[in-house]
């Protein structure tokens, strides 16, 4: 499953530079998949929705850190354990129960984001 920031995000933001994938993104700014990844064109999304890679998407939070679950991969294929809950100082990256993948699906996901 994705990870997601909690309330208690102090926005350290620690946790951005950690991600292999860009998903993590300060709250209010807009996130898009070609942000630090390699995808290009059209991508389908988690909820079977088509959109450009460039396309700037809603921020998920405006007051705090938030991460995109699209792009989400638990650094898996990359480290043995999330980056940003490993640097967190106040251990607020959890698993987001919204979003239950195996690691398959996630190491499916990482090489779409990486080609």
């Amino acid at each position: 499953m994705a990870i997601k920031i909690t309330d208690e995000c102090i926005n350290c933001g620690a946790c951005e530079p950690e991600c292999p994938n860009n998903a993590i993104y300060e709250g209010g700014v807009e996130w898009a998949f070609a942000d630090g990844t390699t995808v290009r064109g059209e991508v389908i999304m988690m909820d079977g929705t088509a959109v450009d890679a460039e396309q700037r998407m809603a921020p998920l939070a405006v007051d705090t850190y938030y991460i995109s679950p699209n792009k989400c991969t638990e650094c898996q294929g990359f480290h043995e354990e999330p980056q940003c809950a490993a640097v967190c100082p106040v251990d607020c990256c959890v698993p987001d129960e919204m979003y239950q993948e195996t690691i398959e699906e996630l190491l499916a996901k990482k090489d779409k984001l990486h080609v």
